[in-house]
């Protein structure tokens, strides 16, 4: 995608395909000597068992600017968190791997439901949660990068290019959210970025009018990439979600705490393919079908928050213009993909986009119903205020953990 568009709000560093991977790196081993850096893999056991994994290790064990990798391991019993941790032993770096279901963990994370602070359920937001504390108990990293654990076309260049503009210390950024092309197979991919979120943003501009957040929010190419790389120093009061609004929870996160001029998007793939979900009609609680509602819940709760009204009314008319919305963009789409030889599903797609119609409507009541409700796991911040030794024992559990089960 090589350009030099910027749109205004948020810087965009692009991938002008004039540097090589080992001149990068060189320059991040030199700002690794005084700003050690960390990466943190949210990850679920089943993913070890994938084509994915395995090449991402690979790729990983090359890379020599990083001082730890966090391994955040869910759905895991005894025997396969002990294959796990013999697993990742393939990494050079200092590493280590958080059984998230031990039942030290369990006991954690039981300490802090009885003072109201546990997370609300279990899911990609804790598991970032817990190896975000982690990290910020090692005290040690100045740079912290997310990536998922299920990308096909991983190669290590991705995690050079999404960590380098928060590693150079000449550069003011405190985030930056990794971008791509989302093809794959010959197919258009990204079914939630373009018919939700992108029709969605639009329909909301034109029903509550000029937001500054939703230009925001507009301005990033991927919005749901789950690549992200921060300065460690706003760690401790990031708010994570809980549920699929994960992404845009940061992206609103970022919003709430730093100037735009903090924040920037870089390209670091010129294609990208993973797992892909299924839509789900059949079932709100899984799969896209319950991905798009949360996403919807988490731009309202921050909407409603910066002083939007929300009525019944305004979402049945944000329902109809986001579906107007959703075709016209449809029709960019079918034309992009067809220049381009790439295959798209009308018919799966415009279903998609009915579903996603609905669940708007689904969001919008449920907000209504539940305005206060937040999914939000409380900062670290105020986990340390109630519990100062919190992070102390976290660190006791894992390292426990690891020695039970050698």
């Amino acid at each position: 995608m090589v350009d030099f568009h910027q749109n205004g709000h948020i810087a965009t560093l692009h991938n002008l395909r004039t540097r090589n991977l080992a001149d990068m790196t060189y320059e991040l081993e030199t700002f690794a000597q005084t700003r050690k850096m960390s990466l943190i893999l949210p990850c679920l056991y089943s993913e070890l068992e994938t084509e994915a994994m395995p090449q991402i290790l690979s790729e990983l064990s090359r890379v020599s600017y990083l001082h730890r990798i966090i391994i955040g391991l869910d759905r895991a019993d005894a025997a396969q968190f002990r294959h796990a941790r013999d697993f990742f032993a393939a990494l050079g770096q200092n590493h280590v791997v958080i059984w998230n279901d031990s039942p030290r963990m369990q006991e954690m994370e039981a300490r802090l439901a009885a003072m109201g602070l546990g997370p609300a359920e279990p899911g990609k937001g804790k598991n970032v949660w817990t190896s975000i504390g982690y990290l910020i108990g090692c005290q040690d990293s100045a740079v912290m990068a997310i990536h998922d654990c299920d990308i096909l076309t991983y190669t290590n260049d991705m995690l050079a290019r999404l960590i380098y503009p928060v590693a150079n210390p000449t550069f003011p950024f405190q985030v930056a959210k990794g971008y791509y092309a989302r093809i794959g197979q010959d197919k258009l991919n990204g079914r939630v970025t373009r018919l939700l979120v992108s029709p969605l943003l639009i329909a909301l501009k034109r029903v509550v009018g000029d937001r500054d957040y939703l230009d925001y929010l507009r301005s990033f190419r991927y919005p749901l990439s789950g690549e992200f790389a921060m300065r460690t120093n706003i760690l401790p009061d990031l708010r994570i979600p809980s549920d699929w609004g994960l992404e845009i929870g940061v992206l609103s996160e970022a919003w709430r705490n730093l100037a735009p001029s903090a924040v920037c998007q870089v390209e670091i793939a010129d294609a990208y393919d993973h797992k892909h979900q299924t839509l789900s009609p059949e079932d709100a609680t899984t799969g896209l079908n319950r991905m798009s509602t949360d996403i919807c819940k988490a731009i309202f709760r921050k909407l409603a928050a910066d002083g939007t009204v929300f009525t019944n009314n305004v979402f049945r008319t944000l329902k109809a213009t986001y579906y107007r919305s959703a075709l016209d963009l449809l029709e960019a789409y079918h034309s992009d993909a067809k220049m381009n030889g790439l295959t798209l599903d009308r018919h799966a797609e415009e279903a998609s986009i009915e579903l996603f119609a609905e669940n708007i409507m689904r969001a919008g009541q449920t907000f209504l119903e539940n305005p206060h409700e937040t999914p939000f796991i409380p900062t670290w911040n105020r986990i340390h205020a109630a519990d100062p030794e919190f992070l102390r024992d976290l660190q006791t559990a894992v390292a426990r953990d690891a020695e039970e089960h050698q």
